[in-house]
């Protein structure tokens, strides 16, 4: 709400300073979006500022920024460059074969995705390709990844970036297990720290 929160405070991070730029090249509008008109840069991040103690280990970090997440979807790759997650999503939940899906990648090199397989749909899809025998009641997480990426190659294809490693989970996200909002959206943040220890070995 554009207040000064005290320590302690969890709130959006605004800086400024000789180091903030002045605005983006010949447009206006997205200055307007990210620059207020006292200068102050909306760096998007999350976090608070700790408080001072004058006693205990915690008194050598008062007055320490701390960051904790993107208060957007914004997912900023160790590049540099801006993704938005929406458009690879929506774009590839259009397949039958996947019944939710997150994209990840924050300070990581490439994007990659958690997908909860339709496994059903991903069987009969095998079975016409001739990849399993008709009487095949399942199929291995190595074949059902590959039809996966088969997948999401068709339906992003036209999107600005592109998924690398997938996760596969079993455990479909919902608003009884934490990782959706009572208004069906994904929590992100849960979604990933659930799920910390296999994202990073994707991008080992």
């Amino acid at each position: 709400m554009g207040e000064v929160l005290p320590p302690g405070s969890k709130g959006i991070v605004e800086v400024k300073g000789p180091q903030v730029m002045k605005g983006y090249y010949k447009n206006e509008s997205s200055t307007k979006q990210v620059l207020d008109e006292d200068g102050w840069l909306n760096t998007g991040d999350i976090g608070w500022i700790a408080p001072h103690h004058s006693i205990g280990r915690s008194r050598l970090c008062g007055g320490m920024v701390v960051l904790e997440g993107r208060a957007k979807d914004t997912i900023v790759l160790s590049t540099g460059e801006n993704v938005e997650p929406s458009e690879l999503e929506e774009a590839s939940l259009k397949s039958s074969l996947i019944q939710q899906i997150v994209v990840i990648g924050q300070d990581q090199r490439r994007l990659g995705a958690i997908i909860v397989p339709n496994k059903e749909e991903i069987l009969v899809t095998a079975k016409k390709l001739l990849i399993v025998g008709a009487d095949a009641s399942e199929l291995s997480e190595e074949k059902m990844t590959s039809l996966l990426y088969e997948e999401l190659r068709k339906w992003t294809s036209g999107c600005s970036f592109q998924i690398g490693p997938i996760l596969l989970v079993d455990e479909p996200f919902t608003i009884d297990n934490g990782l959706m909002t009572p208004t069906m959206k994904i929590r992100r943040d849960k979604v990933a720290a659930q799920y910390k220890e296999q994202i990073d070995n994707l991008y080992k």
